[in-house]
């Protein structure tokens, strides 16, 4: 058994109505005026006012930054550290999906270490910790709530890029089923095969340690046993449970393992193109799982077999497949399944986006078989019609 280490945040509290105890949570980490990120929708949504009731109750007063919005310009990273610092506030609560959270946990180290958004992106950029900060997701999907990583559009260079440190990891996940009863079903769909994504490439990834390896087959099963149901019956609060479960180890998992290619190929449809994280990585994820069958045959097995394939008696090759038709399957059954063709990507584009890609390597030195650029091409063009 190899040596291994296991991150993450330093306290999770998960339950029905656990939002319901941010105040105290706030005054455990001697918080008094916080910088609320929220997602604009939410904020549209009336969900300001429920921030506002929690805070006049408890006493507290804060901020609120509501312009988060998916696939985040790293402007507004720079934009609410301006707004924390200029207000004095003294903690960071992120609330939304993973670019709301991600743009929460980014204000929190640059208004604790007072630089640029852009002179802290890749590995271990920020100097020293942030302000305290508490991530609740609404949507079970990024896991962002758990880990040490921040994505943002960089619109001139029409890239992402990501902010990766220890620092970033929050001080408190606080999960709340509750809070995703009213996420529509295409959102529902998109961000749970977003986990799902997050839990298979995690499982497979060279770097995948016994620990990450249960959390992230645990999610798997969680995700593959319920998405359908949120999906297709958005009330039900026993699948919803399940799948924010399923998120939370599959954010786990990729903390500590590792995604691996499909990230590498979806971020440039999101830095050129604007294509949603979720929706990229669903696009990417059953021809990635081909390409690495042969490099991770006895998992993929393992992915099959959790999401209720009959592996008996098989050939380990055709078992392992299994898993990609699984997930083929769910994608389809959840009203999801699109093609680049169908978001206007032009095939002349694929060398670019492959080259982009390959810039994206951490994932690929995760991958289990190596990948080539003209492989990337061959992916794009199979993800094409």
């Amino acid at each position: 058994m190899k040596t291994f280490s296991f991150t993450g945040a330093k306290k999770i509290v998960f339950g029905n109505g656990s939002f319901a105890g941010l105040a105290e949570h706030l005054a455990e980490l001697k918080v008094s005026r916080p910088l609320v990120v929220l997602d604009g929708n939410l904020a549209g949504a009336g969900f300001g006012a429920k921030v506002s009731a929690l805070m006049e109750k408890a006493k507290i007063g804060f901020v609120l930054f509501d312009k988060a919005a998916p696939e985040p310009p790293i402007e507004l990273a720079n934009e609410g550290t301006k707004l924390a610092l200029t207000k004095k506030c003294d903690g960071i609560v992120g609330i939304g999906g993973g670019s709301a959270m991600d743009l929460a946990k980014a204000i929190a180290v640059l208004a604790g270490n007072r630089g640029k958004a852009e002179d802290y992106l890749g590995l271990n950029k920020v100097p020293g910790p942030g302000l305290p900060k508490i991530m609740v997701p609404t949507t079970s999907g990024t896991g962002s709530e758990v880990t040490f990583t921040a994505v943002f559009i960089r619109k001139k260079l029409k890239k992402k890029e990501g902010m990766n440190s220890p620092y970033l990891y929050p001080e408190l996940a606080l999960l709340d089923p509750e809070l995703t009863l009213t996420l529509p079903p295409h959102p529902t769909a998109a961000t749970g095969i977003d986990a799902l994504c997050h839990a298979i490439e995690s499982y497979t990834s060279v770097n995948a340690s016994p620990m990450s390896e249960v959390m992230s087959l645990e999610a798997i099963r969680l995700i593959s046993d319920n998405l359908r149901t949120a999906v297709h019956d958005g009330t039900n609060i026993e699948a919803r449970e399940a799948m924010l479960l399923g998120s939370l180890y599959a954010g786990l998992g990729l903390a500590n393992a590792g995604v691996t290619a499909v990230h590498s190929l979806s971020y440039p449809l999101g830095g050129k193109y604007g294509v949603s994280h979720g929706l990229a990585n669903t696009i990417m994820l059953p021809r990635v799982m081909t390409f690495n069958l042969s490099g991770a045959r006895e998992k993929f097995v393992d992915i099959a077999e959790i999401m209720g394939e009959i592996v008996d008696d098989m050939p380990i090759r055709e078992a392992a497949y299994l898993a990609v038709e699984a997930v083929e399957d769910l994608i389809e059954d959840c009203g999801i399944f699109t093609t680049l063709e169908e978001l206007g990507i032009p095939q002349e584009d694929f060398d670019e986006l492959a080259k982009a890609a390959m810039t994206v390597a951490r994932p690929l030195a995760n991958n289990p078989c190596k990948m080539t650029l003209e492989d990337m091409v061959e992916i794009y063009q199979e993800c094409y019609s």
